[in-house]
């Protein structure tokens, strides 16, 4: 028999909570990244039934929440809707978060989330039991950026899904957050290298200045350990990426040239980093970002 040794068996903190919002704060992402992601499938369930949230999704071991900021009284049940999200109140370049919770679900509303990296500061009751309990995290405001890659390899070496992936683990930071990596299957044009597939990776972050550090980082890193001269690398900087719907779709239905892939960069705001042939499919990647499911899918809709 081993014997353990539990300095606290009634908490389990979350990795890290991060929020990301829109330009005129109305909307915001709550993103839960759990350590235990059976206790993050029950709060995912009964948070669902609050009244600020607008959807909910799960990728990995992390919960997303998409809000409407601002308070909405909960009508907590046990069984049925025993925790939520209180309110959700932007403050200059922070992000207070309340949540509410029955028993159980009060002990994750308060201490399992209060001790998540990243939190700022925190408040919270007594929690536990049979008690009802409340709790308040406050968190940095962070901002999407949505880094679009191809044409990292080439037909004798190299692959730009574990390049990419790689890349963003070891510029993961508190400032700016690695939260997602999606390949996305893209028609299959004749100058592929093998299967034609693209990536986009989603970080959140604090401010401009962790931007542009992260930024000149990924390209430096490309032009350090690319293997291809075509390489693509293109940035959105906005809390949704539908502006390239259009263009993905056509990117994944059939052949587009680099001069249409500029241009429709230029036309819509997105920044090219470096402009080699894979401009063509890193713009098509945009669109996919947190969707890794239903981006390998050739036919598969964008949400």
């Amino acid at each position: 028999m081993k014997e353990i040794e539990l300095s606290d068996p009634y908490i389990t903190p979350y990795r890290g909570i991060y929020a990301i919002c829109d330009s005129k704060n109305e909307y915001a992402e709550i993103i839960e990244h759990s350590n235990c992601y059976g206790g993050a499938a029950w709060s995912k369930f009964h948070y669902s039934h609050s009244p600020l949230i607008q959807n909910t999704r799960s990728i990995g071991n992390m919960v997303r929440y998409t809000v409407k900021t601002g308070t909405s009284a909960l009508e907590l049940k046990p069984s049925t809707a025993a925790a939520g999200i209180e309110s959700v109140i932007v403050e200059g370049d922070e992000v207070h978060i309340t949540y509410a919770g029955l028993g159980g679900g009060g002990v994750g509303a308060t201490k399992c989330r209060a001790f998540a990296e990243g939190v700022l500061r925190c408040n919270y009751t007594e929690s536990g039991g049979g008690r009802a309990a409340k709790g308040t995290i406050v968190v940095p405001r962070r901002e999407r950026v949505l880094i679009g890659i191809d044409d990292t390899d080439t037909k004798e070496e190299g692959a730009t899904w574990t390049l990419t992936h790689n890349m963003a683990n070891a510029l993961d930071c508190n400032e700016s957050i690695y939260l997602s990596h999606s390949l996305v299957q893209l028609f299959p044009v004749s100058a592929r290298t093998q299967n034609c597939v693209s990536t986009v990776l989603e970080f959140g972050c604090v401010d401009e200045n962790a931007k542009q550090e992260l930024l000149e980082s990924v390209k430096a890193a490309l032009l350090k350990y690319s293997v291809s001269d075509e390489t693509g690398m293109v940035v959105l900087s906005d809390y949704d990426a539908k502006k390239i719907n259009e263009y993905s779709t056509k990117c994944r239905s059939g052949e587009l040239t680099k001069e249409y892939a500029l241009q429709y960069a230029k036309d819509n705001g997105i920044d090219i980093w470096l402009d080699g042939n894979g401009i063509i499919g890193a713009l098509a990647s945009l669109a996919w970002f947190a969707q890794p499911d239903d981006s390998v899918k050739l036919k598969a809709q964008i949400e």
